[in-house]
């Protein structure tokens, strides 16, 4: 099973759509996982209408209508991957303590807000992982998205990409 992993579109505030490569590998995922801040139901309709699967949650720059739409925290079940998506998990001191204690019946967590990529594996063996932003990179380096792939129950292939950067 294919997953493509975003978070922070901030579309159309920061970009008026989703880079090429963004959109190619949507249309090769079986689940595309948005963890918060789309910005416009508009472009959450258009990634719905397109991707085959679509798993995500609202963030701080939803409105009342993505808010309406989306959970706070969306949890699935990936062939046997339990899986969770929530936009904000605070400061990152501290944090895999704490997404232990808030989310202790998930083996991955995707989380979004600060566009800063995070691959991390929590004491009690909760992989977390922040894909970054593929519009709004602000002091990355570089824009980012992640895939990964589910294979016998475990999430494996976890690849971070590196986008052009916009000006």
């Amino acid at each position: 099973m294919r997953l493509v992993l975003l978070a922070d579109t901030h579309i159309p505030r920061r970009a008026h759509d989703l880079p090429a490569p963004v959109w190619s590998a949507v249309d090769d995922a079986d689940v595309v996982v948005h963890a918060g801040d789309w910005v416009s139901d508009e472009f959450c309709a258009a990634l719905s209408g397109r991707a085959r699967r679509l798993v995500g949650c609202h963030g701080n720059n939803d409105g009342d209508a993505l808010h309406a739409l989306l959970p706070r925290v969306a949890r699935v079940e990936l062939a046997g991957v339990r899986l969770g998506v929530v936009h904000e998990t605070g400061q990152a001191a501290g944090r895999e303590r704490r997404c232990d204690a808030e989310h202790r019946d998930l083996d991955v967590l995707v989380f979004g807000h600060s566009h800063i990529p995070w691959d991390t594996v929590t004491p009690a063996g909760m992989r977390l992982l922040n894909p970054g932003s593929p519009t709004d990179r602000r002091r990355q380096p570089h824009a980012t998205f992640m895939t990964a792939e589910v294979r016998d129950s475990a999430l494996v292939d976890v690849v971070l990409h590196r986008l052009q950067a916009r000006t």
